[in-house]
C-alpha cells in the first residue's frame, strides 16, 4: 500500500475544492517554475529552480530530463537522490484528487536511480537506491533498492540479487 494520507470531502468531487487544499497563488507560481524547468536544458539551473522555488530536495548531480512534469500542487513532497536520472516526459505526483477524497503522499527517489522516459510515479512511493524503472512504467508501489522494474501495472523484473548473480556469471 502506498503511503498516502486521505482527506475526505463533502459536496462536489475533490478537484472542485482544490483551492481549499492549496493556495491559488502557490499553484500559479509552481506552474510557471515547472514550465520553465520542463524546457530548460541546463541541468544545474533546473535543479536550482526546483530547490529554490519549489522547495524540493534534489541531490547533487541529479539529472531531470526535458518535459518532466513535477506535481504542480505539492512539489515540496518530492525528493530525488544524488546522481539519479529522471527520464523524458516522466510525471511525478504527490497528490490524487478523487471523487470523495483527496490523498497526499511523499515520493522518495533514492540515489543512483534510473527512471525511464514516459514513466508515471504515483504519490506515496519509495524508489530504492540503485533501482532501474523501465520506460513507460506506472510506479504504483515501492521499488526495492537495486531492483529492475517495469510495466503497467509495474512488476519486478529482476531483484538486485539476481542482477548481481548475472553480472558475476558473465565475468567468469
Amino acid at each position: 500500500m502506498r503511503r498516502t494520507k486521505r482527506y475526505p470531502v463533502q459536496e462536489a468531487n475533490s478537484l472542485w475544492q482544490v483551492y481549499k487544499t492549496v493556495p491559488f497563488l502557490k499553484v500559479i507560481k509552481n506552474f510557471i517554475v515547472i514550465q520553465i524547468a520542463r524546457y530548460t536544458p541546463i541541468l544545474g539551473m533546473k535543479n536550482w529552480l526546483y530547490r529554490t522555488f519549489l522547495r524540493m530536495e534534489v541531490g547533487e548531480k541529479a539529472a531531470v530530463a526535458l518535459m518532466v512534469m513535477m506535481d504542480i500542487m505539492f512539489p515540496e513532497m518530492i525528493k530525488i537522490g544524488k546522481n539519479s536520472v529522471i527520464g523524458y516526459n516522466t510525471t511525478i505526483l504527490a497528490h490524487e484528487y478523487l471523487i470523495k477524497e483527496y490523498r497526499l503522499g511523499e515520493v522518495h527517489i533514492g540515489d543512483n536511480v534510473m527512471v525511464g522516459a514516459n514513466t508515471t510515479i504515483l504519490p506515496g512511493v519509495i524508489i530504492g537506491d540503485g533501482a532501474t524503472v523501465s520506460a513507460g512504467t506506472l510506479v504504483h508501489k515501492d521499488v526495492p533498492p537495486g531492483a529492475f522494474v517495469g510495466g503497467n501495472p509495474m512488476q519486478i523484473i529482476k531483484l538486485k540479487e539476481e542482477i548481481e548473480e548475472n553480472e558475476h556469471a558473465q565475468t567468469e
